[in-house]
């Protein structure tokens, strides 16, 4: 039997070859609001087998990806919307090591579906709402061509619901009312602490309220070193215009150069430009590692 049971996917079936019982028992499970946890011990019978009778889409996911959040709560409310015609797993790769590599996950999040115990690759990154749609909506077909389930009778994309904070934060945002949406996302927070999608929107309308009525050219021309302000600026600039090496190089620098309250603020207002960054870029795991040097 080969190493690695997913070799030659999505033409080779799993069968009873795929077996992770030996494999090392996995740490606890995060709670999860959607899907059912995946883990080396249920992967075959819970999942693989059940293929057989209903389309499983498995999501690779970490929480240390907003990325991952996103498109894990996409996936579960399409499949409350489905009544369960498929089902979600999700692997955590940081508590499941051993089936992500299994799986040979390099990135999250990944989605992948499995008919017939067959592998199917879906997508990597968050693609928007109607593209996963119609993607789930293709597996329905595909396993109903099978004998497998049903088609789907409403192929419509489905509208999941948006928060009403989040509605009247988008609204501001198309008025370029960033401090109204700043609010709205302040609000939505209250209400959902640490929600992931809340707090990149609360991060990104912050960001363009800081950075509205800016000459951006003029303002990196003009920089000055001693200068915290302006440090911050030229920071947040780069950070709108995807340099995030030059915006945290700048702000790693300032927390050195500066003392006192300036230093604390120099470093909360870098870590708050860390929250616009996906969890999993390189560039923000280096600085991460840059910033904790600096500190200490």
């Amino acid at each position: 039997m080969s190493n690695n049971p997913f070799a030659g996917l999505p033409n080779n079936k799993f069968g009873n070859a795929f077996d992770l019982s030996s494999l090392k028992a996995p740490a606890a499970e995060s709670a999860l609001a959607y899907g059912k946890a995946v883990t080396q011990g249920n992967l075959v019978a819970e999942f693989v087998k059940e293929s057989n009778n209903k389309v499983v889409v498995l999501l690779c996911w970490s929480p240390r990806s907003a990325q991952s959040k996103e498109i894990l709560e996409i996936l579960g409310k399409l499949e409350n919307a489905d009544q369960n015609a498929w089902l979600l797993g999700t692997v955590n790769v940081d508590t499941e090591a051993a089936v992500a590599q299994a799986l040979q996950v390099q990135s999250v999040p990944v989605a992948i579906a499995i008919i017939q115990e067959q592998i199917i690759p879906l997508f990597e990154s968050v693609p928007p709402l109607d593209q996963v749609r119609l993607v789930i909506n293709k597996l329905l077909e595909l396993a109903a061509g099978k004998g497998i389930g049903k088609a789907p009778e409403n192929t419509e994309p489905v509208e999941i619901p948006m928060e009403p904070e989040e509605e009247a934060a988008y609204a501001a945002m198309e008025k370029a009312d960033y401090a109204a949406a700043k609010v709205a996302y302040q609000a939505w927070l209250k209400r959902k602490p640490n929600d992931p999608i809340a707090t990149i929107g609360f991060a990104q309308a912050d960001l363009m309220n800081r950075i509205n009525g800016l000459d951006f050219a003029l303002t990196l021309k003009n920089s000055k070193a001693d200068d915290l302000t302006s440090q911050m600026m030229c920071a947040d600039i780069e950070i709108a215009q995807g340099d995030y090496e030059a915006a945290f190089n700048r702000m790693i620098t300032a927390v050195k150069a500066f003392s006192g309250d300036d230093r604390d603020k120099a470093k909360a207002h870098l870590l708050s430009l860390f929250n616009l960054v996906d969890p999993s870029d390189p560039r923000l795991v280096k600085a991460r590692g840059q910033l904790a040097s600096a500190l200490f």
